[in-house]
């Protein structure tokens, strides 16, 4: 039985084109091979030129059956054709990643990418490359935040063109001309479009093809440090529902957003914490919860109002959330967490938040000094710290015009390991 630790695999990267050229050592390494590995469109192309007892192993999904067969294969040395650089979000990286110890021997071609920028005799040393191939938008939501002048961009049969342009549309960034390339390489199907993006959304294009995006304009687009208050929409008109701008700043700063990876913001309202970090902070994964329902058309309104998409959006009560599904499955664990809302049950949810907080996480939350409230919030936060063991920063202490002074509070780990005791405790006090 083959070993992981013997295996050589020879990855060869081609175009679309029917008729491949390969200099020598590859053409000597598929008429010397025997058991060979491709996707189907790969299969279609290479199938003249393989040898008449040659055994083919088709890559799909899920790949550990892939990685079954080569295990299995009746030759340690297996020969695998990819698109383009098998090394550029390509099929070289899945092989280190899975077999580590094998040996392996690349041979690439121009990538798709790569062959679109020299039709259009674009430089591309300054193009920012997002993968959306089997990936999510966060990447591209980052290049588009960071206001990328040039954005390369492989594709998928979900995040088409098409789909590209919408969410650019959607979210304010509308100053770029759109470059499709259909069937690159293939001298018969190749074809590359340029056009607006409102053109896009209404296109439909031939799979496999890729996108650039680019904008003319040589500076990005100025982003204040700090949106001003009077640009968001608010809860039913109510200006004191939202976190002000001062505030916001010192809140992301105790939060230390600048090393953080996830990042909680529990009852957002109009959303204007987590849209200050996602502009700032574009790094982050980001998760907002709120109680109201209404609150969801404000967040996505304000969202794209200031042009930050990839927040992801939470409705209901906090403490029923099955926090096991979003910390563990959908991303991984928060490191920073701001209660923006506790409905007089902040001892509740900072129990719960630390049953998924990340070691060396932080949670924040701000306590207004109103003469009127009857419930002390700082004093909640003080008896919840003190009975879960959390370790408490000094306050920041700030009075924003002639509104009611505001602690920044912060607390972060376990005083001692002892101190899980009583936040078991404190866990079954409050489910009994």
């Amino acid at each position: 039985m083959t070993t992981f630790a013997r295996m050589k695999f020879i990855v060869i990267g081609i175009t679309d084109n029917p008729t491949p050229f390969f200099p020598p050592e590859v053409q000597e390494a598929v008429s010397s091979g025997s058991v060979f590995s491709g996707g189907k469109r790969h299969h279609e192309i290479m199938a003249p030129l393989l040898p008449a007892d040659a055994e083919w192993i088709d890559i799909t999904v899920p790949l550990d059956a892939v990685f079954e067969q080569y295990k299995h294969a009746r030759c340690k040395s297996i020969v695998v054709f990819a698109s383009g650089d098998p090394l550029f979000f390509g099929f070289a990286n899945t092989i280190r990643r899975k077999m580590p110890d094998a040996e392996l021997a690349v041979y690439p071609a121009f990538n798709s990418l790569q062959t679109m920028a020299h039709r259009l005799l674009m430089p591309y040393h300054d193009m920012r490359i997002v993968s959306l191939t089997g990936r999510p938008w966060p990447e591209f939501d980052r290049a588009l935040i960071g206001r990328e002048g040039k954005i390369g961009i492989l594709t998928d049969r979900e995040h088409t063109p098409a789909a590209i342009a919408w969410r650019m549309l959607d979210y304010g960034y509308d100053g770029y001309t759109m470059y499709v390339g259909e069937h690159l390489g293939n001298p018969l199907k190749e074809k590359v479009t340029t056009l607006t993006l409102e053109e896009a959304v209404e296109r439909q294009f031939a799979h496999p093809n890729c996108v650039i995006v680019s904008t003319e304009s040589r500076c990005p687009e100025y982003k204040p440090f700090g949106i001003a208050d009077a640009s968001f929409a608010l809860l039913d008109g109510r200006e004191k529902m939202i976190t002000k701008m001062p505030i916001r700043l010192l809140t992301l700063q105790a939060l230390d957003l600048a090393r953080r990876h996830v990042f909680w913001d529990i009852g957002f309202c109009t959303g204007s914490v987590s849209i200050e970090a996602r502009l700032l902070f574009p790094h982050l994964e980001i998760h907002a919860f709120e109680i109201r329902p209404e609150c969801e058309a404000i967040i996505c309104e304000n969202a794209r109002r200031h042009g930050a998409p990839g927040i992801n959006v939470h409705i209901g009560d906090f403490l029923d959330a099955d926090l096991s599904l979003i910390a563990h499955h959908l991303s991984p664990a928060p490191d920073a967490v701001f209660i923006g809302g506790h409905g007089g049950r902040l001892k509740e949810i900072m129990a719960k938040v630390l049953t998924v907080l990340a070691p060396g996480g932080v949670i924040v939350m701000n306590s207004v000094k109103a003469p009127l409230v009857k419930t002390d919030s700082h004093q909640l936060w003080d008896e919840a710290c003190q009975e879960l063991g959390l370790c408490q920063a000094p306050p920041t202490r700030i009075l924003v015009n002639d509104n009611h002074p505001i602690e920044i509070l912060k607390a972060s780990g376990h005083q001692s390991s002892k101190s899980l005791s009583p936040l078991h405790s404190f866990l079954q006090s409050t489910t009994t």
